[in-house]
């Protein structure tokens, strides 16, 4: 029986910030090696964080990374640390810098490079080739592969385990959507049992611009059994100790170097050490609301993320088909993706547009959760056609959050444009014009505060206004990050309530809830005047975007055929509209943006085709 004590840091770093993430990553090395750690890992690209995009077409990036990585593992002795980074010889690869005694030992090259939805690897990076490393430390064999690397039945893990791997070190910057948790632990179950080796899979955490990292580290056992994790969306290192059996004789070392097998054996220095600390350590400042400290039952986790535990039932509502525990993850996503925005960008606090409806509500909520009430500071701005239960509502929000109340009523300038308007039109601003001049002056008002203030605006759109084009261009889409840009409407009113049922007060009030929903840009308006009701609208919504199903296969599970058309025609007329929107969290498996690129100037519309 052999050992090897392993620290996973499950870190969030910053793009860019190259001198930043290696001092933390060296920080950490030293602490893990106090609490008596032989092995230390970090996530995939933690040198230069992830996804450093076209910073990697930048020579001078390459060379700050190369630099910071090479003075780190100067530093580095009586402990092996597995890092990743970026690795230039004489074109470009995602890897994993394996350090000890001072220098870096081996570099180990991501083989499977991502190139769908977010992932566009392919454009930066050379796909790793030539022979499998195995490395032998406190007589452990283990191999090193980095994210996509796991996901294939046959790929890097298999190859690895049949060379005599014992643990695979699986590092990974794998950004968060809905269920992708239960995909990961069906893999890693998979790839852990059908090899016989045990993984350690790593995942950093954090926000980045849309990206959300949600961490949640895993280990399994060679049964396929899941033994520890760290939370979600929290910084944390994770100790864990990784026995193995007996080495494979079938797998003996110089029977494998005698046969020419395209492996190469790296013997590490030992790091075996008497004392070790086991467990969870958090490591970062930050909480996410609903996050109770407590240590992780792994059993728990099996049960909840039990492989197939969930699957996305088409022309369903998401709002309806998920856990609860899925739900609380995705507020929690929202929080750390909007706090990381606020934070790594420079934003001393944010503003919004406090309307008195669910939309507003839900993102001032999130924003006070992220960054504290203080750092909040909410805009009324009711024009004539606002309700006084709306304004009422508003300013009880507020006060329920802790956050600032700003009165500003749009009545006078908003007669003022319709009085100027009258002297160059026949008829002035008039209709759709008019409703869409109070938004833009709303706009206005808060972007001023922006300029004045150094304060953020927070756009309150969602998914199902944006997938229509039920919003005003410079109007309530004027700001810099969309918190719910990516949630269906109906997904928003289930989080509204789960922030309220979770904390067992009624921190959005119940009216804001119950009332029609309503733009109040005109008398007695309500959505469902413009739009289908919610309930119908975003599971059409979702199987054309989401899943990609055709506009055919929803009429046959029974949509309105001419209610399904004509979604698909304002999906398809509004994608100029999208790509004047600020970016936001994603948090579904396909998101409007990088997730689906669809050309704006496009000829090809299936709505028009009736049969």
């Amino acid at each position: 029986m052999a050992s090897i004590t392993v620290a996973a840091c499950q870190i969030n770093p910053v793009v860019g910030d190259v001198k930043g993430n290696v001092s933390k990553i060296y920080e950490l090395i030293e602490t893990a090696k106090q609490n008596g750690a032989s092995l230390v890992v970090f996530p995939e690209l933690a040198v230069s964080g992830y996804p450093p995009e076209d910073l990697l077409a930048k020579p001078n990036y390459i060379r700050k990374c190369e630099s910071e990585l090479k003075r780190l593992a100067s530093k580095i002795y009586g402990i092996t640390a597995v890092v990743g980074t970026v690795e230039m010889d004489t074109t470009l690869f995602n890897s994993a810098a394996v350090i000890d005694n001072g220098q870096v030992v081996k570099y180990v090259r991501k083989e499977i490079l991502p190139n769908y939805l977010v992932f566009d690897e392919k454009r930066y990076f050379t796909p790793g080739v030539g022979p499998s490393v195995i490395f032998e430390k406190d007589a452990v064999r283990f191999a090193v592969s980095i994210c996509e690397d796991a996901w294939f039945a046959n790929g890097p893990v298999a190859k690895v385990a049949g060379y005599g791997a014992e643990l695979v070190i699986n590092i990974n910057a794998s950004p968060y959507s809905i269920a992708k948790r239960q995909d990961r632990a069906e893999m890693l179950s998979e790839r852990s049992g059908s090899n016989a080796v045990s993984i350690v899979y790593l995942n950093q955490v954090g926000g980045q611009d849309e990206l959300v990292f949600d961490g949640a580290s895993m280990v399994y056992s060679p049964t396929g059994e899941l033994v520890a994790l760290a939370e979600s969306f929290i910084e944390e290192i994770l100790y864990i100790e990784i026995e193995t059996s007996a080495s494979r004789s079938a797998h003996d070392l110089g029977d494998l170097k005698a046969s020419g097998s395209e492996v190469e054996f790296v013997v590490l220095p030992s790091g075996r050490r008497d004392e070790f600390r086991e467990g969870l350590v958090r490591i970062g400042d930050y909480i996410p609301w609903g996050a109770e400290p407590k240590e992780p039952d792994p059993r728990e986790f099996a049960r909840i993320f039990a492989p197939k535990s969930w699957v996305k039932t088409p022309f369903v509502p998401l709002s309806e088909s998920i856990h609860d525990s899925m739900a609380l993850e995705t507020y929690q996503a929202l929080q750390l993706g909007t706090r990381d925005y606020v934070r790594k960008n420079g934003f001393g606090a944010i503003v919004l547009g406090l309307s008195g409806g669910i939309d507003s509500a839900l993102v001032a909520t999130v924003a006070a959760d992220a960054l504290g009430p203080d750092k909040v500071h909410c805009v009324a701005m009711p024009s004539r056609y606002s309700s006084e239960g709306s304004i009422t509502d508003a300013k009880l929000l507020a006060s329920n959050l802790g956050a600032e109340f700003l009165l500003i009523p749009i009545e006078k300038v908003h007669q003022s444009y319709l009085d100027t308007s009258a002297e160059v039109l026949a008829k002035g601003f008039c209709g759709v014009t008019e409703e869409n001049l109070q938004s833009r002056i709303r706009g206005v008002f808060l972007m001023a505060l922006s300029n004045q203030r150094n304060w953020l605006v927070l756009t309150t759109g969602n998914k199902s206004e944006l997938a229509t084009g039920y919003s005003t261009l410079y109007g309530d889409t004027a700001g810099g990050f969309g918190v719910i840009k990516d949630l269906s409407k109906t997904m928003v009113y289930r989080l509204a309530k789960l922030r309220n049922q979770l904390l067992g007060t009624q921190v959005i009030p119940e009216t804001i809830i119950t009332k029609a929903p309503s733009a109040e840009l005109r008398p007695d308006q309500r959505d469902d005047q413009s739009l289908p009701p919610y309930e119908i609208l975003d599971p059409i919504v979702e199987a054309l975007v989401e899943l990609d199903f055709d506009t055919m296969d929803l009429t046959a599970a029974g949509f309105d055929p001419d209610t399904v058309l004509r979604v698909a025609r304002l999906i398809d007329l509004n994608e100029y509209k999208r790509r004047q929107n600020p970016p936001g969290v994603r948090v579904t498996q396909r998101a409007f943006g990088k997730d689906r690129r669809v050309p704006i100037t496009n000829g090809f519309r299936p709505w028009k085709i009736a049969d």
